[in-house]
């Protein structure tokens, strides 16, 4: 792949002159936005008990709105006594009115510390002012992370955090997070079975905060832009970066394009000849390869990706070895059309909440079946996620939205995922079913230099001690492997 990661590096200051400049409007608010300036930013609360309005009637009064983080501190929600070295056994916020949010997720101080216990979160629906009942937040997501002593991880900036929970457009939370031992049994309400196992459970992490995501609105920020005045001087860094990241994929698709098209068996082969001619043996040209034809790709700026939220640059590794599997454990309950808004707001969540340089997966797929670019980078190239702690290094993360521990994913999913690792794969003529060695970071199941015989198409599971990417989906990578081995024409 070296001839591809050569070949689009002198079009990124010929793209500068292909994109429109940024609208004034965006300008003053798609800039990286800290957590004590979000609130100033949102959109004003609504008064408990007032009717809300509908996305519909906000978008009529706001063209464009860049999406924003409320970050509120968590309260102690019992009597006992809270010292810094000693957080309350239960902390959470009461029933209250809030500005609109569509995810929710809880985040702490140490990157490190574990949260054992539980935690619940109530909405309540913009639309129809209803709330919602309990919903767990799943809390163990500490697998999901850059690797140990990469730049990424050693940033400082990089917090402890829930999975997050995907719940819609709402004006209204409550919140309860419940210190527990593991194992501890509670009843259908959520409450202990035993108040001593809240005294026998290991302390809640300080620093405790309720983050609600806004993912702002839908509308192409860039859209008309090149009517809205001559060129000035120099890209800002908005429009920089948005450049940057639609240069990476120019051999791909046209520059700003919303979507990579999809491409036939043979016009996959010809592309595959272009791009690797460089590195391709006389052998290797020759003979067939063994590659599926390209799926569409649903681009960073076709879901929205505000590119000022990101750290500049991208980082890669040195090839393609493996895919991971997960689920990003948000929930079932979205409408495929909602699916730019999820990932916006779970890219804000992964940048803005926990601290890291963008997104943490390479590619994401709804159920659907439609693939998403992830990580900026390009979708061709090795880039560097922050998806499977260990193992980030020659591999790729694929997050299928939603929660597959109970409920089975989509045939539709699973055959995304099929597609993508068939042509993703076949780029760095890797075998869909075969095995692979991958050398590890270190994580709670294999040791830091260890190199671990792993199935090409893995789940996170396989690499650390976790539910992900929950049992159901697990069961069907077998069968994912099958297809994409398939499709590569194996």
């Amino acid at each position: 792949m070296r001839g591809f990661l050569a070949s689009s590096i002198g079009v990124t200051c010929a793209a500068a002159l292909a994109l429109p400049l940024t609208p004034p409007a965006l300008a003053a608010t798609a800039r990286p936005v800290p957590a004590a300036e979000a609130a100033p930013t949102a959109r004003p609360a609504p008064r408990a008990g007032t009717p809300a309005t509908t996305p519909a009637d906000r978008r009529a009064a706001e063209p464009y709105a860049a999406g924003s983080t409320q970050s509120l501190p968590l309260e102690p929600l019992t009597r006992d006594r809270a010292t810094p070295s000693a957080p309350a056994a239960e902390q959470g916020l009461t029933r209250r009115a809030v500005r609109h949010f569509s995810l929710v997720g809880v985040v702490w101080d140490d990157p490190d510390a574990e949260l054992h216990g539980r935690v619940q979160v109530r909405t309540r629906a913009a639309g129809t002012g209803t709330w919602s009942g309990w919903q767990d937040v799943e809390t163990h997501n500490a697998d999901h992370a850059a690797d140990p002593d990469t730049p990424e991880r050693a940033s400082g900036r990089i917090r402890g955090a829930t999975a997050p929970l995907w719940v819609g457009d709402s004006d209204g939370v409550e919140l309860r997070v419940r210190s527990e031992s593991d194992g501890a049994a509670t009843d259908s309400a959520g409450n202990s079975a035993d108040a001593r196992n809240l005294h026998a459970a290991p302390p809640l992490p300080s620093g405790l905060r309720l983050e609600l995501v806004d993912p702002g609105e839908d509308e192409d920020p860039f859209r008309g832009a090149v009517a809205d005045g001559p060129r000035t001087g120099g890209l800002n860094a908005e429009a920089s970066a948005l450049t940057d990241a639609a240069a990476v994929n120019a051999d791909l698709a046209p520059l700003g394009a919303t979507e990579i098209t999809a491409l036939s068996r043979t016009e996959t082969e010809q592309e595959y000849l272009a791009l690797d001619a460089g590195v391709l043996t006389e052998q290797q040209r020759q003979a067939k390869p063994y590659i599926g034809p390209r799926p569409g790709i649903v681009t960073r700026r076709g879901w929205g990706a505000d590119e000022g939220l990101r750290e500049s640059g991208f980082r890669y590794t040195k090839k393609v070895k493996a895919a991971f599997v997960h689920h990003t454990a948000s929930g079932n309950n979205y409408r495929c059309s909602q699916v730019p808004s999820l990932i916006r707001s779970i890219y804000r969540y992964h940048v803005k909440s926990m601290g890291w340089r963008d997104v943490g997966y390479n590619f994401l797929i709804d159920k659907c079946g439609k693939i998403y670019e992830g990580r900026a980078g390009g979708v061709a190239r090795p880039v560097l996620g922050a998806h499977t702690l260990g193992f980030n290094s020659n591999s790729m993360g694929i997050a299928v939205l939603g929660s597959y521990g109970a409920t089975k994913p989509s045939k539709a999913a699973v055959k995304a995922v099929a597609r993508l690792t068939a042509w993703k794969l076949g780029l760095y003529r890797v075998n869909p079913k075969g095995k692979t060695y991958l050398k590890s970071a270190g994580s709670n199941l294999h040791r830091k230099g260890k190199k671990v015989r792993l199935n090409v198409i893995s789940g996170h599971r396989d690499g650390f001690i976790t539910e992900c990417p929950g049992r159901k989906l697990y069961g069907k990578l077998g069968s994912a492997r099958s297809k994409a081995a398939r499709y590569q024409g194996r």
